[in-house]
């Protein structure tokens, strides 16, 4: 492992961040001797992040940590015409209204992460490539920086060359993107003096685009630093759970649930989450490292909480510890267990039990709910049920006011007549 003499490199390399970088001597000197400013681009795709994005989050959180300056660029203006990495096909054009709906959404998540407060030495800055790309002139942008890019060039990055070899349509409309996204660097330079651009592997060949187009353009040396794909022991993609994504706004995903997703880590991946999703330091790392057996539990409880902490805050992720300790220690029904509401009329005619596992989320369609029911996976109140065709009412409404619907032993909803 290479000795870097930054504080931000070091940090990275112990704890599994770095995966490629442009000129690592250069980068490494630029670190150790003065503050500098650095990027990554989101392009406002939903009106969330999920936690595939997290990764990328916690190398500008520690970037802020030790003593540079983030900027969380939303794509406001790339996000108009979207990113075809490594996709199979194009992203649904989305309107420029519901662009800034999802970046205004977005914004909540990155203030748990990045301290925005304009202090002595600067705070993160959150800024939207729209202010330069859309009053772009077309004529005028072809002129003076679309000349300096190779077609030639362009169609040999993989993330081109995987959908041309799967002889997968990429548009003139996503192609531009590597043109603009190599034009933000350039600009966040001239603007904020920006000289790192970070993001993952997939998106090396962009940065690195934008590193070229600096140096034909008259910019200082910029710099690219690229962190892996993340996926799990058994190859799952970070981000995904079996009922959807797993996203970082807490409208869009309870608190609880985060903290079961990181609950529900594969051994194999604890430590390595550790490293990557936590602040926790390295020697207590190495301490959870060497449980063993069952005790391996209780470094999943950790992760689940440090994780939870920073970005819903300590109180909720103890109460959704609590919840869980509840729930599955005691028994207990948790009233902090993740709740729908459903019409009191309804449930007093009746709702069927398909339909009811599809409306709490625990599916997503009857026929997955049917194969759960058949499985013998699901229970009304902690006791199973086996008829696909039963029908839900008020008599299942519990002492407590609210009907407990499981689908195995860590997934739980309650349902609550209004």
């Amino acid at each position: 492992m290479t000795k870097f003499k930054s504080d931000f490199l070091r940090i990275l390399s112990e704890r599994g961040f770095i995966h490629q970088m442009s000129d690592e001597t250069g980068l490494d000197d630029l670190l150790a001797k003065e503050s500098v400013t650095a990027y990554i681009g989101y392009d406002p795709t939903a009106s969330s992040l999920h936690v595939g994005h997290l990764m990328q989050i916690m190398m500008l959180r520690w970037f802020q940590q030790t003593g540079h300056q983030p900027i969380s660029l939303m794509g406001g203006g790339t996000g108009m015409v979207g990113d075809p990495s490594f996709k199979e096909e194009a992203r649904k054009l989305m309107t420029i209204d519901t662009i800034e709906e999802n970046i205004a959404s977005i914004k909540r998540c990155f203030s748990h992460y990045l301290d925005y407060d304009q202090g002595p030495k600067g705070g993160a800055l959150m800024i939207n490539n729209a202010e330069w790309l859309r009053p772009l002139n077309y004529l005028e942008f072809l002129r003076d920086v679309g000349r300096h890019f190779s077609v030639n060039r362009m169609l040999s990055f993989d993330s081109v060359k995987t959908r041309l070899d799967r002889e997968q349509s990429l548009s003139f409309l996503e192609f531009n993107y590597m043109i603009l996204q190599a034009y933000d660097f350039v600009e966040l330079n001239q603007r904020y003096g920006c000289r790192l651009q970070m993001g993952g592997s997939d998106q090396w060949g962009n940065i690195i685009n934008g590193i070229d187009l600096g140096h034909r353009m008259g910019t200082p040396q910029l710099y690219a630093l690229t962190a892996p794909l993340l996926t799990t022991s058994s190859g799952a993609k970070m981000g995904k759970s079996a009922s959807g994504a797993v996203w970082l706004n807490a409208d869009l995903l309870p608190v609880y649930d985060f903290w079961q997703y990181w609950r529900n880590t594969e051994d194999a991946d604890v430590v390595r989450f550790l490293k990557l999703f936590t602040i926790l330091p390295m020697d207590e790392i190495a301490r959870l490292a060497a449980l063993g057996g069952s005790e391996i539990n209780e470094a999943k409880k950790i992760l689940a909480t440090e994780v939870t902490t920073l970005l819903h805050g300590r109180e909720a992720a103890e109460q959704a510890a609590e919840t869980a300790r509840k729930t599955f220690e005691e028994g207990a029904l948790a009233d902090t267990l993740p709740t729908i509401e459903v019409a009191s009329a309804e449930l007093e005619a009746g709702i069927g039990l398909l339909g009811l596992i599809v409306k709490a989320g625990l599916a997503a369609s009857n026929g997955e709910a049917r194969r759960h029911v058949q499985g013998g996976a699901v229970k009304i109140n902690d006791a199973g049920v086996s008829d696909e065709r039963m029908s839900v009412g008020s008599a299942e409404v519990t002492a407590d006011g609210v009907i407990k619907l499981s689908l195995g032993k860590k997934k739980h909803i309650l349902i609550k007549p209004v």
